[in-house]
């Protein structure tokens, strides 16, 4: 079994989820958002398993940064995917996957424990 992270390598969080995985021995692929992308697909799938508002990280700088209209309209499912999509940095990070199937999202070294 291999999983799958996406992030970002210079992410604190996401760098914190690498050496937990790291010093437990999970087999990985990390896929780093700023030169692999994401699509759209992806992020409806993940959605689609676990709702919008999970992935859509509206507490940090980047869309804290996006002007205020495009914050307001962060209300709909199709709306979140769009801004994630054009700015990757608004994803919350990781978000880690096997099989197609997201199986954990930032980080929680006790929920890590539990799923890994």
């Amino acid at each position: 079994m291999k999983y799958i992270v996406y992030g970002i390598p210079n992410c604190d969080i996401t760098k914190k989820a690498l050496k937990w995985l790291d010093a437990h021995k999970v087999d990985y692929h990390f896929h780093n958002y700023k030169t692999d992308d994401i699509t759209e697909s992806k992020l409806t799938e993940w959605c689609s398993q676990k709702g919008w508002e999970l992935f859509l990280n509206k507490r940090g700088t980047t869309f804290k940064g996006l002007h205020p209209a495009i914050q307001q309209n962060a209300t709909t499912e199709k709306a979140a995917i769009e801004i994630m999509a054009a700015r990757t940095s608004t994803i919350k990070r990781p978000v880690i996957e096997l099989n197609n199937k997201v199986v954990a999202v930032g980080f929680d070294e006790r929920k890590y424990e539990i799923v890994f």
